[in-house]
C-alpha cells in the first residue's frame, strides 16, 4: 500500500505539539516498560501495524521479554502480567474502544489500588497520545 499523505511534512506545527506530548510523557511517573506495553496493546487494538513495530522494538530494547509482548494480545488470559499492569491494560482497552460502554467504574476503581491520581491522569494522556497516532499512521498508511 502507497502512503497517502504525509501528515509530518504537510503540518509540521500540528507534529511538534504531538512530539512535545511525548517529550511530556518520557517524563511521567510511569515505568518506560509500563508505557510500552499499552502502546503495543491499543497499536494491537487499532490494528496498526507501524506502531506496534516501533513499540515492540523499543520494549525489546528495554529488555521487556518476547514471550510477554507475545503474550499481549491474550493478557487477561497470560500469567504472565502483574496486577498494576492488568489494571493499565483494562484501561487501555476501554478508552481505545470507549465507545462501547466507555471507562466501567470498577475499572477505574481497580486502577486506583495500584496508581495514584497523577499517575492514572498520565496514564489517560498516554492511552489517547497512542490512539491518536494509531489513527494518523491508519489513515495515512504511514510508512516506516
Amino acid at each position: 500500500m502507497k502512503q497517502r499523505i504525509s501528515i509530518k511534512q504537510l503540518e509540521p506545527k500540528a507534529y511538534e505539539i504531538l512530539y512535545a506530548m511525548e517529550n511530556y510523557l518520557s517524563t511521567s511517573d510511569l515505568s518506560f516498560q509500563l508505557r510500552e506495553l499499552i502502546k503495543i496493546r491499543a497499536s494491537q487494538l487499532n490494528k496498526c501495524a507501524y506502531c506496534i513495530a516501533m513499540h515492540t522494538k523499543d520494549a525489546r530494547k528495554a529488555g521487556e521479554s518476547e514471550e510477554r509482548i507475545y503474550a499481549l494480545s491474550a493478557w487477561e488470559e497470560s500469567p504472565l502480567f502483574s496486577q498494576e499492569e492488568r489494571a493499565a491494560l483494562a484501561l487501555t482497552e476501554e478508552i481505545s474502544f470507549i465507545a462501547q460502554g466507555g471507562v466501567k467504574d470498577n475499572t477505574f476503581e481497580n486502577l486506583q489500588n495500584y496508581f495514584n491520581d497523577n499517575q492514572i491522569a498520565q496514564m489517560i494522556i498516554l492511552i489517547n497520545q497512542i490512539n491518536f497516532w494509531n489513527r494518523i499512521a491508519l489513515s495515512t498508511r504511514m510508512k516506516m
